[in-house]
């Protein structure tokens, strides 16, 4: 065995408070936001940390003519986006259309404050919408009593805000990570789904629909209503939507034409209004969206509404929408600040999306994120800053004051055509393909969103996503990865045997490596995996293991039951003859050992730095044993 400069830190564990801290810090302050001026005089302290919570004190001292010329055209190009997706998407749910234009009004200004984004644009969203008509619809019909149905969508909204800011404030923004990629991309595809047939209301020119939103039901209303069909409003619709597609086809050949698409939806609904207004559509069964008030808007503070019988329907609603508006705002941000080189705070996004949301249920709004239609079209005009929000919030200020009747023409078929031509574009065949080559449990998680969605209702398809996802995590974590280690030729290093089958077996040494926490979950099969390690080498191998090192280098961290769990092992290695070393124990992992005096019984010579040294120690070990074996035998040869 040769000698090594370096041994097993066998430090005194350190005491709680710290490695508390410490986890406390890792869990909820992972990025260190206020490293960066810990050591900063106590005025620089205080600005930089205001700077760091209302983002606008850091970029608006910097700001200049130059960067505001991008803002503005950006600013524009996404108001003609949001004045018919936000009549669009409040006729979606079930809502005045004038609170779709409130909605892109006061929610943008208060982002460009709290936002962490350059470029997010502020706006509604479709699935949310649906979302909170589907969830307020079944406590209160939109039909039969409007006003307290409205009431009720400014109460959700308000209780989105509440949960979004709690969230940012508590740094729990590690509940975000329990929608996965692949449970998004499935609610998104089924969402965009139902929306789509929902539409068929407008295209078809219908007056009587369900209410219900999975694809049976509503597939049934559009059938059992085929006496209301109006072929002027088909014939508008199928031309709408062809139009939209062709400039959305237009934007993904040609990216430098990506106004084409972005101001369509506008020209739609400028033609719409034509041809409502100049050839009389409602006489030709071309119903129109109806009476667009002027002014900006009104309080709603006096509106919220508390009622017992209503409260878990509107907590239910706030807390799901807020949810999913806010996975959905924070993973479009990332993706286009991966794109620019730029970072953003997710914890900061939440206070700024919960800000919005309760600023917004007091105003007149209901609930806003960061779509990912207008965010892409905010890019593409070359925003700069959060500004385009700002310019985005004034120019809707000049159509509430003075241009929102002109938009009380436009033809629900036209809003229709919007809808369906956005949803067509959430349906993700190409990721859902790649998930069903790379991971075919990821892809089932992606279908379980999907199908219940589209068959069942949104939650139903959240929480079985949810759940498959949750049931994954949990199989790894009660049955984690271990792995044999064997020694590639001419080389030093261990590797997987399974992985590299050139790898080298040691006689009578088994090297092991565990790769995840050892606690109460999966210690049992740990030890029973470990045990039948060794009968499956010693069933293929000529030789006894004499020998067992386990490597803990991806061992974060241990628990009692894991402790006790190794313990027993020792003693039933004892009874098998054989030894067992632990590789580079980490800190956690070797204080935890340490405090439960498990040093003590397996011996700190049984601790090793590398594998390399652990082997070496076990073969001075055999042979030193081998040694003594021959020299007894010797001894026992001449007393004979």
């Amino acid at each position: 065995m040769t000698d090594s400069k370096h041994t097993v830190n066998f430090t005194t564990p350190r005491k709680f408070i710290k490695t508390f801290k410490k986890d406390c810090k890792e869990t909820f302050f992972p990025d260190d936001p206020f490293g960066k001026f810990r050591h900063d005089k106590p005025l620089q302290k205080i600005k930089k940390t205001i700077q760091y919570f209302i983002p606008i004190f850091e970029w608006l001292p910097r700001y200049n003519l130059h960067l505001f010329r991008y803002d503005v055209l950006a600013g524009i190009t996404i108001t003609s986006l949001a004045i018919p997706q936000g009549i669009s998407y409040a006729k979606l749910a079930d809502l005045p259309p004038i609170i779709g234009l409130y909605s892109s009004f006061v929610p943008p200004l208060i982002y460009t404050v709290f936002g962490s984004s350059n470029n997010l644009a502020v706006g509604t969203v479709a699935a949310c919408s649906l979302l909170m008509h589907e969830t307020l619809g079944a406590v209160v019909s939109s039909k039969d009593d409007p006003t307290l149905y409205l009431h009720l969508i400014y109460t959700s909204t308000f209780f989105t805000g509440i949960f979004q800011t709690a969230l940012g404030f508590c740094r729990l923004g590690i509940l975000v990570d329990f929608l996965s990629h692949s449970t998004i991309t499935g609610f998104m595809g089924g969402t965009a789904i139902i929306i789509s047939l929902q539409q068929m209301k407008g295209i078809l020119g219908l007056k009587n629909f369900t209410t219900r939103t999975d694809v049976v039901r509503v597939i049934q209303a559009i059938f059992h209503n085929r006496n209301e069909w109006k072929w002027q409003s088909f014939v508008a619709g199928l031309v709408f939507l062809c139009f939209l597609q062709v400039a959305r086809y237009v934007r993904q050949r040609k990216p430098n034409l990506f106004w084409v698409s972005a101001i369509s939806p506008m020209a739609v609904v400028a033609v719409g209004c034509l041809y409502a207004y100049l050839g009389h559509g409602e006489q030709h069964g071309i119903a129109i969206v109806g009476d667009l008030k002027k002014g900006l808007n009104p309080s709603s503070i006096h509106y919220l509404n508390f009622d017992s019988r209503y409260l878990p329907a509107t907590i239910r609603a706030g807390v799901v929408t807020g949810l999913i508006s806010m996975v959905e705002g924070i993973a479009i941000g990332r993706s286009f600040a991966i794109i620019k080189n730029e970072q953003i705070d997710g914890n900061k996004e939440m206070i700024a999306y919960g800000f919005m949301n309760i600023i917004g249920s007091l105003t007149s709004c209901y609930l806003t994120t960061g779509p990912f239609s207008k965010t892409a079209v905010n890019v593409n005009s070359g925003c700069k800053t959060p500004m385009a929000n700002v310019v985005q919030g004034f120019c809707m200020m000049l159509t509430l004051l003075f241009l929102a009747p002109i938009f009380s023409y436009t033809p629900l078929v036209a809003l229709a055509a919007i809808i369906m031509s956005a949803m067509l574009g959430l349906i993700n065949y190409e990721e859902m393909y790649h998930l069903y080559k790379v991971d075919k449990f990821d892809f089932a998680i992606c279908m379980a969103a999907f199908f219940g969605v589209s068959f069942g209702s949104m939650d139903i398809g959240l929480l079985l996503s949810v759940g498959l996802s949750l049931l994954r995590a949990l199989l790894y974590v009660a049955r984690p990865a271990a792995c044999k280690l064997g020694r590639l030729p001419n080389t030093s290093l261990y590797r997987d045997t399974e992985q590299y089958p050139e790898t080298m077996s040691l006689e009578g040494i088994l090297v092991l490596q565990l790769g995840s926490p050892v606690y109460f979950a999966n210690c049992s099969y740990i030890r029973e995996r470990i045990l039948r390690y060794i009968n499956e080498e010693d069933a293929v191998t000529e030789y006894r293991t004499e020998h067992i090192l386990l490597d803990l280098s991806g061992v974060a961290s241990i628990d009692m039951s894991g402790i006790d769990t190794f313990i027993e092992l020792i003693r039933v290695l004892k009874g098998k003859h054989i030894k067992l070393g632990l590789v580079n124990p980490r800190i956690e992992v070797l204080e935890k050992m340490t405090l439960a005096k498990f040093v003590d019984v397996l011996g700190k010579q049984a601790f090793y730095l590398s594998i390399e040294e652990a082997i070496q120690s076990c073969r001075f070990t055999m042979d030193t044993s081998t040694k003594e074996e021959a020299l007894g035998s010797s001894k026992t040869e001449d007393v004979v």
